[in-house]
């Protein structure tokens, strides 16, 4: 079934909902849409699992308003859904950007709704170099993506696209996968390249209450392991899934384990 969501006045959100069950609300990165979960959401529903998928605004067949990119409006959307399809005990399952999302939206929300979190390579609490935190992507980098989205958007996408594998997909995945990144909306692309350079939710980390499952992996050069470490360091009841032989694209590089962990997690 496939529908969407208004969540603010000329702003609606595109939602796939798919199987039946026990709720699981999907949260795609960036520069992705819901088409990234393809091969979870081929599996889940089979054990009892109803997964709802969103695109972002900005993303896939969300409405791309010109403004109101931030972690905050975002995580208010991510609300919207909630209270709309009436969620009492939804895990809350996102990647990379998404993550972040989904970490403001614990704190900013204080959880409502959200029996279980489930992060996925997050970009949290930040992805750009700390003092004190030299692992993270320089400011310059992503500004000289940002620059490059401005006048060589293919260009830009295909250089981040490199450095979500730790291991090069067959050259089918990766067609698929740059099709998919090419889809999104010019003004998302760098509306949010703005945000992650800007934002963070450190402060976030320590307000989440609901049992929490940190997947990341050990060859992520977006989102650095060490980001994983921080998170299970911050957030109480945390459990950290270690991937030893995958990069930022988590959900596909290890698929069989990555799923495998993830109906643990949804079960425990």
């Amino acid at each position: 079934m496939n529908y969407y969501i208004d969540v603010e006045p000329g702003v609606s959100l595109y939602v796939e909902d798919t199987g039946v069950g026990q709720p699981i609300l999907f949260v795609h990165g960036y520069p992705l849409d819901h088409r990234m979960y393809e091969y979870q959401v081929n599996q889940l529903p089979k054990y009892g699992y109803r997964c709802i998928r969103m695109d972002l605004r900005g993303f896939g067949k969300s409405d791309s308003p010109w403004e109101s990119y931030s972690l905050d409006r975002m995580a208010d959307d991510v609300r919207a859904i909630i209270d709309t399809l009436g969620f009492k005990q939804i895990t809350l399952a996102a990647f990379s950007m998404g993550g972040a999302v989904a970490v403001r939206y614990m704190g900013r929300h204080a959880g409502h709704g959200v029996g279980k979190l489930l992060l996925f390579a997050a970009a949290a609490p930040y992805i750009t170099k700390q003092p004190g935190f030299p692992q993270g992507m320089p400011v310059e980098g992503l500004d000289a993506l940002i620059a490059l989205a401005n006048r060589d958007r293919p260009q830009m996408l295909q250089e981040f696209g490199k450095l979500f594998f730790h291991n090069e997909p067959t050259p089918a995945f990766r067609q698929w996968f740059d099709s998919v990144q090419l889809d999104q909306s010019p003004r998302a692309i760098i509306a949010c390249g703005h945000t992650l350079r800007d934002e963070n939710v450190k402060a976030d980390l320590g307000r989440i209450k609901a049992p929490t499952y940190i997947f990341h992996g050990v060859y992520d050069r977006i989102c650095p392991f060490e980001l994983a470490i921080i998170m299970k360091e911050n957030i109480p009841s945390s459990i950290l899934l270690r991937f030893d032989n995958s990069g930022h694209a988590i959900f596909y590089e290890e698929l069989d384990l990555f799923n495998a962990c993830l109906l643990e997690a949804l079960r425990h």
